[in-house]
């Protein structure tokens, strides 16, 4: 959810709370005073500062809401969390008052006077702070704002505390007018309660707790390819505005496209596994490893000259480690430039593979991207298309021969790409296998087919 959204929500949520929460105290305080009762008194107060609270975080949440700037690069979120802190620091020091008034009214013995209006009061109050209170903690989760969950663990607190106000109104009645010195002493206990979750929340976030679980991170992220290790897991902010860093060992040839690539489906993963990531930084350590990934190296050296390099196959005989690849030059190149910079290569290569005794590379064009040759009234097209089809399904006729595509290439010729349904249980190789004896049989009788792309898919895919 945008942050300007979210803070408009939040703001409406606390206007109303706001309004509810000076009704209660208002009539606590108004009825506790003229019936001289300390514990109704105490519970106004307590109440009224639950419209305290509200106000700080109206003021609170247009403050954080702003965006990074040049002195507060990760945002203003905290400030936030520092009105929550705020509001728990006030609520003891309220609590502190209202435990030496009780103590007071021990030595005096002031007797309340409780009437009916008393009752009614307290109990239309203690309904209306159990709406509130719900209200409050429902919209605190929806919007996952630390502000209103900590506004409405305090709500809570005034429903106990009421209960126990309403109660000692009760005892006075009967006869027992201490108990009205004991409840406010109650209401405190209540009081301090609330106000130590609400600091202990702020405490931790100020204090970078962590807020994920590093196990659970790492086994999220370790089953992205290419990560060997997660290295180091770092987490702190509140619950809706977490900051993670990470540290990963991949492979160390591994290109920045490709690191790039691995960074992005992290962040989509733990962003998909927890609502309230603001920031994900990925560091790459490089992974020593025993046996190197020499299609990887390949690749790599190839990307630092502009060199697309593919089907990289390494061979172990007498004369050591041999690597078999194609190499894909600009297609403007003449022979001899490609030439040169394909022994460029193949030079970075055998320093970075000292075991590597021959590379053997065929060099070919890269194809820039084309728009498919819709071939409605080409006829040669047309013709490629059909014989094509008829000479896979006479091959393996009980596959599912669809999605063929031609287009024209600059040089003349024609590229094809062309679906094939199979066996989901089908060997890899197999598959692998029907491609290439289909690719064959094309090249051999369409000579104007310069490529051919054979795609085999499991039939459940369909």
């Amino acid at each position: 959810m945008p942050l300007s959204d979210k803070q408009n929500r939040v703001r409406r949520v606390l206007v109303a709370t706001l309004i509810a929460n000076l009704a209660v105290a208002a009539a606590k305080v108004i009825i506790g005073l003229l019936s001289r009762s300390l514990a109704m008194v105490s519970d106004g107060i307590h109440s009224s500062l639950d419209a305290t609270s509200n106000v700080i975080g109206l003021v609170s949440t247009s403050i954080a809401a702003r965006p990074p700037d040049a002195d507060h690069p990760y945002g203003h979120r905290r400030f936030e969390t520092l009105a929550s802190m705020l509001i728990g620091g006030v609520l003891m020091l309220t609590a502190w008052e209202i435990g030496k008034n009780s103590f007071q009214r021990f030595k005096t013995g002031t007797q309340p006077e409780i009437t009916p209006l008393s009752f009614a009061v307290m109990i239309v109050t203690i309904i209306v702070n159990l709406l509130v209170w719900y209200f409050e903690r429902k919209a605190g989760k929806q919007l996952k704002s630390e502000f209103l969950q900590a506004d409405a663990e305090h709500t809570r607190s005034d429903i106990f505390v009421s209960l126990t106000v309403l109660a000692s109104l009760v005892a006075v009645r009967l006869g027992w007018g201490w108990v009205d010195a004991a409840a406010a002493l109650g209401v405190v206990v209540f009081i301090v309660a609330a106000a130590w979750s609400i600091v202990k929340r702020a405490v931790d976030v100020l204090v970078d707790r962590a807020p994920l679980e590093p196990d659970a991170v790492r086994q999220i992220a370790e089953q992205v390819a290419g990560i060997k290790e997660v290295a180091r897991i770092r987490s702190r902010g509140a619950d809706d505005d977490i900051q993670l860093d990470i540290g990963v060992r991949v492979a160390a040839p591994m290109t920045t496209s490709q690191s790039e690539a691995v960074a992005r489906e992290v962040r989509s993963r733990l962003r998909d596994a927890y609502d309230g990531l603001r920031d994900i930084q990925v560091t790459f350590i490089p992974a020593q490893e025993d046996i190197p990934d020499y299609a990887l190296i390949a690749r790599a050296e190839g990307d630092a000259l502009g060199l697309g390099v593919h089907e990289v196959i390494p061979v172990t005989n007498g004369n050591g480690l041999t690597l078999d690849m194609h190499v894909e030059v600009k297609p403007e190149q003449t022979v001899g430039e490609a030439h040169t910079l394909v022994t460029d290569f193949e030079r970075r290569l055998h320093r970075a593979i000292p075991e590597l005794g021959r590379v053997v590379t065929h060099i070919e064009p890269a194809h820039p991207v084309e728009s498919p040759l819709h071939f409605d009234g080409d006829g040669d097209a047309d013709r490629m298309a059909r014989e094509t089809l008829h000479i896979a399904r006479d091959l393996h006729p009980g596959l599912d021969w669809h999605d063929l595509d031609i287009r024209l290439e600059p040089d003349g010729g024609y590229a094809l790409s062309l679906h094939c349904h199979v066996d989901q249980d089908m060997l890899l190789e197999d598959a692998h296998r029907i491609a290439e004896e289909v690719e064959t049989r094309v090249r051999a009788k369409l000579p104007r087919v310069h490529r051919i792309t054979i795609h085999t898919e499991p039939i459940h895919e369909a």
